[in-house]
């Protein structure tokens, strides 16, 4: 009884702030956002030759677009917790959507390459709080019983967000100009700012924390920790996204930034165990539910980000897509996302299955895509991948709920914050790590293929013999001369070695992606029981 009693006047501190407000009205504020900054990771992807155009520089100068954007965004992350504590949940949120808002007006006004990356810099600082602000204000707004639904609406951003920005990106550079990939979030940004400036309060727990922690001295600027954090997340994010573009251990570049981001972040995480007052507080890791659920935030970034890279690239190099046709592919994953996170919520919330139980669920759904993925061929339509993907979305809608329950099962109210930095920090991890991936597994692995294939396709070859003679025969019928026809003949045959070993690149990638979720399964034996989804006694 007294446990129960000092529960709800926990629960009762935590809202009295925003209590007048629904809290659904605060939850769909800080996902207007949230949606706003993950579309922009994705967004700019297939306008890159019309910017590079617009701008008249070239593709490789203008990939840095994305990536100085990725850089400040993953440097920021890992502070947001420490930077909300310092200013401010609420005062820091604003500051980030009014960051975003004004830089992505002056990236959509940008009259050249250097004026751009100074604002897709910016962008990226003030975009890379919103998602971990917004998940820890969910997490602070609704109570443990009610959190599911909660985490139902963020699960439908995070992975809706990336999956349309091709899709958008390529509809708005064909029907209009790739500026308004930037100016769309302008007027976005100021319905988000004035809805969360009315709407959203700090909690009182929170507030009286750090004022105790201002009176007691411990709200010092942590400027060691800082710049190790800087180095090493920049590092890292610059090394995974350039690794491939500038042949990874090829290049002094590449190879000094992985350097600097193995060391900065082994002496990130010994100083930040060292200082009473860590700006990312590695300790909570010593948790296991919240270490397990770190994880598969992990991988599921491989996973999702990793086959949203993978799947336009590969339905346009060998099916002959277009960009917003291959991003269409990947819309009823979304659609089933969006449908099944709302009845992981509902099963969690009604005790009716147990998280771990959903985790497991959707481990395997996620793996049967991933083999079906790389089970298929050169012939298979649209409508396959486009089921499969719908297959890989019964597993993530199951996944990310009960995942996120899983997290802040067993932590304290003032841990959610610095909880909800660390949980976005892997997810986002995952997803640089999955396009690293990808991409350099694709490349190197179809140059393996292009060799063993070759292998077979000696000139002494019976089949290639037959083959052959058979091809020019038909191209002579159609006004080839006999000259003109052999060479037009190995041309497309060396055209079919070159799709066919890229395609067993890619089902490679998927089948590694498949054992890698597999993998994680033994995990869900070791997640502690808890009662999260149930409501307190007494409640209705």
């Amino acid at each position: 009884m007294t446990h129960q009693t000092s529960s709800a006047a926990s629960t009762s501190m935590l809202q009295s702030p925003a209590r007048a407000v629904n809290p659904w009205f605060i939850a769909v504020t800080v996902t207007i956002a949230a949606f706003m900054e993950l579309l922009d990771t994705s967004i700019a992807n297939v306008a890159l030759p019309y910017i590079g155009g617009g701008l008249g520089r070239s593709y490789d100068e203008v990939t840095w677009i994305l990536t100085t954007y990725l850089v400040a965004n993953a440097v920021v992350l890992p502070m947001t917790a420490w930077l909300s504590r310092l200013l401010g949940r609420k005062t820091y949120y604003l500051l980030c959507v009014i960051l975003f808002t004004i830089s992505s007006f002056f990236c959509g006004i940008a009259p050249s390459l250097g004026f751009m990356l100074i604002w897709r810099i910016v962008q990226g600082i003030g975009g890379g709080g919103l998602a971990p602000v917004a998940q820890a204000i969910l997490v602070d707004t609704f109570p443990p019983a009610k959190r599911a639904a909660a985490f139902a609406l963020f699960t439908v951003v995070i992975v809706t967000a990336p999956a349309i920005g091709p899709v958008l990106g390529g509809w708005i550079t064909d029907n209009y100009t790739w500026r308004w990939i930037f100016f769309i979030n302008v007027p976005v940004g100021f319905l988000s700012l004035y809805l969360s400036n009315k709407l959203i309060h700090d909690p009182e727990a929170f507030t009286e924390e750090r004022l105790a922690a201002k009176v007691a001295g411990r709200m010092s600027v942590d400027t060691i920790g800082i710049v190790l954090i800087t180095l090493a997340s920049g590092a890292l994010e610059v090394s995974l996204d350039r690794g491939q573009i500038d042949d990874w251990f090829g290049s002094g570049f590449i190879i000094t930034m992985i350097l600097v981001a193995v060391f900065g972040w082994v002496g990130t995480i010994l100083w930040e165990l060292y200082v009473k007052e860590p700006i990312i507080d590695f300790r909570l890791l010593t948790n296991r539910n919240f270490a397990i659920a770190s994880v598969l935030f992990f991988v599921f970034g491989i996973g999702l980000f990793g086959t949203t890279t993978l799947i336009p690239q590969m339905l346009q190099s060998l099916y002959g897509y277009r960009a917003i046709d291959a991003g269409l592919i990947l819309g009823p994953g979304a659609l089933v996302i969006t449908c099944l996170a709302p009845v992981s919520a509902q099963l969690l919330q009604r005790n009716l299955v147990s998280a771990k139980t959903l985790v497991f669920m959707s481990l395997s759904f996620i793996a049967a895509a991933m083999f079906v993925y790389s089970n298929m061929n050169l012939d298979t339509n649209g409508a396959h991948y486009a089921w499969t993907r719908a297959l890989q979305g019964v597993g993530y809608g199951l996944f990310l709920v009960p995942v996120n329950m899983i997290a802040y099962s067993q932590l304290r109210p003032d841990q959610n914050n610095k909880a909800s930095s660390l949980t976005n920090l892997f997810r986002n991890w995952g997803g640089s790590f999955g396009i690293a991936f990808v991409t350099t597994a694709a490349e190197r692995r179809a140059n393996l293929h292009q060799l063993n294939l070759g292998s077979h396709l000696g000139s002494s070859s019976q089949s290639v013999q037959q083959s052959t003679q058979g091809m020019v025969n038909h191209l002579m019928q159609y006004g080839f001369t006999s000259a003109d026809a052999g060479p037009a003949t190995l041309g497309v045959l060396y055209q079919q070695l070159l799709h066919q070993s890229a395609f067993l690149a890619f089902m490679d990638c998927f089948s590694v992606i498949g054992w890698l979720t597999l993998a994680m399964i033994p995990l869900v034996i070791l997640i502690r029981k808890f009662k999260g989804g149930q409501a307190p006694a007494g409640g209705h």
